[in-house]
C-alpha cells in the first residue's frame, strides 16, 4: 500500500480466507463507493482478541524468489531500513508509529526495531514458476535448509518475507490478492513463524496491484491532464511495479505485526474473515481519502506522488492504517 496528494484512486478490497491459508491484501473496482473510513469511528469495531503482537525486536529475512532487478531490490531494502531509521518528517518511521500503538495483553507495544537480518536468493525457481499460497511455506523451508548459505530458522523473533519476481505466477495473484500474511505450520517448516508474501505486479497486473501508479484496464481510459496527457500519478522511485509493491508490503507488515497469529487485532466476529488494521483504510493515503480519492498527498517537481520520506532521500507512498487512539485512519501527512 502507498500514498500522496493526487486524484482518483481505486480502492482495494481485502479478501481473507482461512481455507486459502492466508490473510490477503487485494484490490477491486470501488470507484463508486460512498463510504469513507477516514475520520469515521462509527463504522469500525476493531477489537483485541488476546493474541500476541510482534513486540520483540524483529529480525526480518527476505527470500527473493525468481530473477530480480537489483535496482528494485535496493528500493525495497531502503524501505525496510526506513521503518526503523529517522528521515525528514513525515517519514516511514513516523508512519510506523501508528502501528506501534497496538499492544498485547501485557501492554507491550508493537516493536519499532525491525532489522533486515538476512537475504536468500532463490533464482532457480526451486518450486517452479507457478506457486500456490501454501507453497510459500515450502519456499521458506528450502531457504532455511539450503547449503551452504541458508537463512536461520528463527522462531523467537523472525519474520520472513517471500517476494516473487514479475515472471512468477501465484495463486489468486492479480485476480483476488496482491499480498498476504500468515504463519508457518510446524509440519512443513518445523516451527511456527510469521511470514508475508508480496508479488511484483509491474509486468502482470500493474493496474490491479500498483494503482495509482498504473490504471486498471477495466476502468476505461485514465483521466486526462491539463497538458493533453493522462493524469496517472508517477511512481516516486521510478517504477510503478516496485512502488506499488512497497505499498502492499507496508500493508502486510502492519497487519502481520499487529495480528501475527490471526488472534490479536482485527474487526469483525469471524476470525476466518477479519478486517485488519490496514484493511480498514484501503485506498486512503491522505486527508480526505476514500471513495476513489487517495487523499491529500505530495507531488514533487516531476509529478511523482508520495506521502512519506525514507532513508537516502527516498520517497514512498504508503497507505494509512487505523489509529486506535484517534479511531480513524491516520498517517503522518495528515493535515487535520
Amino acid at each position: 500500500m502507498q500514498k500522496k496528494p493526487r486524484e482518483g484512486h481505486v480502492l482495494l478490497l481485502s479478501l481473507f480466507c482461512l481455507s486459502s491459508l492466508a490473510f490477503s491484501w487485494s484490490q477491486d473496482n470501488l470507484f463508486n463507493q460512498a463510504k469513507n473510513y477516514e475520520g469515521s469511528s462509527d463504522l469500525v469495531d476493531l477489537q483485541y482478541h488476546m493474541g500476541p503482537v510482534l513486540a520483540a525486536p524483529v529480525s526480518l529475512y527476505i527470500i527473493w524468489y525468481g530473477r530480480w532487478n537489483q535496482n528494485h531490490q535496493a528500493t525495497i531494502r531502503d524501505f525496510i531500513y526506513s521503518l526503523s531509521y529517522s528521515s525528514p518528517y513525515p517519514s516511514v518511521a513516523d508512519w510506523w508509529r501508528t502501528v506501534r500503538l497496538y499492544t498485547d495483553q501485557t501492554g507491550s507495544n508493537v516493536t519499532g526495531n525491525i532489522v533486515l537480518s538476512g537475504e536468500f536468493s532463490d533464482s532457480r525457481y526451486s518450486h517452479g514458476g507457478y506457486l500456490s499460497r501454501l507453497a510459500m511455506q515450502s519456499i521458506i523451508k528450502s531457504a532455511v535448509n539450503a547449503h551452504p548459505r541458508a537463512l536461520p530458522l528463527n522462531p523467537h523473533n523472525g519474520l520472513y518475507l517471500v517476494l516473487t519476481s514479475g515472471d512468477v505466477q501465484v495463486q489468486d495473484f492479480c485476480r483476488a490478492v496482491c499480498g498476504f500474511h500468515y504463519f508457518t505450520f510446524p509440519t512443513i517448516v518445523g516451527v511456527t513463524v510469521p511470514y508475508a508474501w508480496v508479488g511484483y505486479s509491474g509486468t502482470q497486473c500493474p493496474g490491479m496491484c500498483a494503482y495509482p501508479f498504473a490504471w486498471p484496464k477495466y476502468s476505461g481510459k485514465p483521466p486526462p491532464s491539463t497538458n493533453g496527457g493522462n493524469n496517472i500519478m508517477r511512481a516516486p522511485n521510478g517504477d510503478p511495479g516496485v512502488d506499488g509493491m512497497i505499498s502492499v508490503l507496508a500493508h502486510e507488515l502492519a497487519e502481520v505485526s499487529s495480528n501475527p497469529l490471526i488472534n490479536a487485532w482485527y474487526a469483525g466476529d469471524d476470525p476466518t474473515s477479519p478486517s485488519e488494521i490496514a484493511d480498514l483504510c484501503l485506498g486512503v493515503y491522505g486527508t480526505g481519502g476514500g471513495g476513489g480519492f487517495v487523499g491529500k498527498v505530495y507531488k514533487d517537481y516531476w509529478g511523482d506522488g508520495y506521502n512519506v520520506n525514507g532513508v537516502k532521500g527516498r520517497r514512498f507512498l504508503l497507505q494509512w492504517v487505523w489509529n486506535p487512539v484517534k479511531r480513524r485512519c491516520f498517517g503522518p501527512n495528515a493535515i487535520d
